[in-house]
């Protein structure tokens, strides 16, 4: 299991922590609007963090995060730069904005969740930080990438590498990926297909997304 700093020995604290804080989450209710239940991945003290924006019905029917169409598209991605849905459910934290169902927009799609939502919720994917302590953080979409950086447009941070650096004094390379749902066009037409190509290259070529590549998994280290 990837361990955030590999010379630290307080893994198996943080990571206790991470399994009753995902528990505290399961048995969340503080939005109304909101269509439960909670979502999150498997605990594991990775060196990445995937941050999503919401999940949609087929995450809440299967209690896993992007396991329908933008699932497929954002492991698609992942597994064209050497990790597949399996080692990405096993070796990434894969967090989210909301962790509900925000319903259906009248207008079409899912709904985007308010502010009062947004903040409400903020403080599960903030902890998971905190504990992991990631040195790279992956926000999907707009608003994740909103909550961990300021921007206008995709155009303008989509494609490149930024600094982030926490409250508590720890820092990380934040390389965005636009949202991969199936309504969208954006990394389909230029220059967003060229932008996904630069940021994939970028999430590539980072060291911690390599260290996490190579990593043994669960059954190589038995064998």
């Amino acid at each position: 299991m990837p361990i955030v700093d590999r010379e630290e020995t307080d893994g198996p604290l943080r990571l206790d922590a991470l399994l009753r804080l995902h528990a505290d989450l399961e048995a969340c209710r503080r939005c109304p609007g909101m269509q439960g239940p909670p979502v999150h991945s498997t605990a594991v003290l990775s060196p990445a963090m995937v941050i999503g924006q919401a999940p949609g019905t087929r995450e809440i029917e299967q209690l896993r995060p992007f396991c329908w169409t933008a699932g497929k598209t954002l492991f698609g991605w992942f597994a064209s730069i050497g990790l597949d849905e399996a080692a990405c459910r096993e070796r990434l934290l894969i967090s989210a904005v909301c962790r509900c169902f925000p319903g259906k927009n009248p207008k079409g799609g899912d709904r985007v969740p308010d502010r009062g939502e947004v903040e409400r919720c903020a403080g599960w994917w903030r902890t998971e930080m905190d504990l992991l302590r990631p040195r790279l953080i992956i926000p999907v979409g707009k608003l994740a990438i909103a909550q961990v950086m300021e921007f206008k447009l995709l155009n303008e941070v989509i494609g490149q590498q930024w600094p982030y650096r926490s409250e508590r004094g720890w820092t990380a390379d934040i390389i965005p990926l636009p949202h991969p749902s199936g309504a969208s066009t954006w990394f389909k037409v230029e220059p967003g297909r060229t932008l996904l190509a630069q940021a994939l290259e970028r999430i590539a070529a980072h060291p911690d997304w390599l260290w996490i590549v190579h990593e043994p998994s669960a059954e190589d280290a038995d064998d």
